[in-house]
């Protein structure tokens, strides 16, 4: 072994705890409303109540987690006029990422997102709810990372966090067979380059699903 080389840096412990559960409330592994403790956090991680307090912390300051007077920490269970605000917040943020992405988009890009789409299908033929949150997310954001935008795409996952466990409720609920054909509009307009056909399509289909929960 080299002792001159530097040591391999490690995730900090309350880092770790942080991202394991911020992907599970974005991916709907939680249900709205869920119930969290600092002690059970730090028992299932294996890690001291500092870094499950501060993993708890950060993802309450996201949104992705809310804390009560009493200091209950409880996953977003979302109201009518909290949904409404999510869906307005996406249809500004999403379409403009996706405005910002078309010039850098290439037929690479456009078989990956046709490959997720694939997956998404899959995904309704098992009903893994989950896993169909987990992929349309992916779906998303492969095509927004060409935005190259991170303040604003950072935005629009905080909103993913809040209604992660709402939109997975919702789907659960849903009887698809296919990916959304919004996805097939939005692949079109990717491929002819029309942008503001792009702006129509993206807005529709990520203000569809929270609307369907207004309905």
């Amino acid at each position: 072994m080299d002792k001159t080389r530097p040591a391999e840096p490690t995730t900090p412990a309350h880092e770790q705890v942080y991202r394991i559960i911020r992907a599970r409330i974005m991916h709907g592994e939680m249900a709205p409303g869920a119930a969290l403790t600092l002690r059970g956090i730090a028992a299932e991680f294996g890690v001291s109540m500092t870094p499950a307090r501060e993993a708890v912390r950060r993802l309450a300051a996201e949104g992705a987690l809310v804390l009560s007077a009493s200091g209950r920490v409880s996953t977003p269970a979302l109201t009518n006029d909290r949904i409404e605000e999510l869906a307005c917040l996406r249809a500004i943020l999403e379409p403009e990422l996706g405005s910002r992405a078309l010039p850098r988009v290439h037929s690479a890009l456009i078989e990956r997102l046709q490959a997720i789409n694939s997956t998404i299908d899959q995904t309704i033929v098992k009903a893994d709810a989950t896993g169909y949150v987990r992929a349309n997310l992916e779906f998303h954001r492969t095509l927004y990372l060409r935005a190259q935008s991170p303040a604003m795409l950072a935005l629009t996952e905080t909103v993913w966090l809040q209604s992660g466990p709402t939109m997975r409720a919702l789907y659960s609920r849903l009887h698809r067979k296919q990916a959304s054909e919004k996805h097939r509009t939005i692949l079109a307009a990717l491929r002819v380059g029309d942008e503001p056909g792009l702006r129509l399509a993206i807005r529709a289909d990520v203000t569809s699903g929270l609307r369907m929960l207004l309905a």
